[in-house]
């Protein structure tokens, strides 16, 4: 019986122990992400294209620094929404070097990209 007791008294030992180490690490740095913390935006833009406006056209933005690595054409059309700050926005609120986030259509055929909306004025969390 003292045996018997000994041995959980060891048993319960060891999982506090380590239940407490636990609670004291740091979780390891995502460095995964091509540019910056894949998690530091709203969950609602993750499936958007991002990337930072390289070239501003009445039917067509160019985006740098995209997921892609190279230079993006996405097109825009009548029915293309701006959202700025929160707010309706328009084309002429894009500037050169703004970060902008893109629902795109993308053409099957051609692959070509439409954007469907346009938000702009969202900053990463760090």
């Amino acid at each position: 019986m003292n045996l018997r007791k000994t041995v959980l008294t060891i048993v319960a030992a060891a999982l506090f122990a380590g239940a407490g180490f636990a609670q004291g690490t740091k979780a390891p740095e995502n460095k995964t992400a091509r540019f910056g913390n894949p998690t530091g935006i709203a969950r609602k833009y993750q499936s958007y294209i991002s990337g930072v406006i390289k070239k501003v056209g009445k039917d067509e933005i160019v985006l740098t620094k995209t997921r892609f690595g190279v230079d993006t054409s996405i097109k825009l059309d009548a029915k293309t929404k701006f959202v700025t700050n929160e707010k309706p926005g328009k084309l002429e609120d894009l500037k050169v070097g703004d970060l902008v986030f893109v629902d795109v259509n993308k053409n099957k055929k051609t692959g070509e990209m439409s954007a469907k909306k346009v938000v702009s004025g969202v900053t990463p969390i760090s």
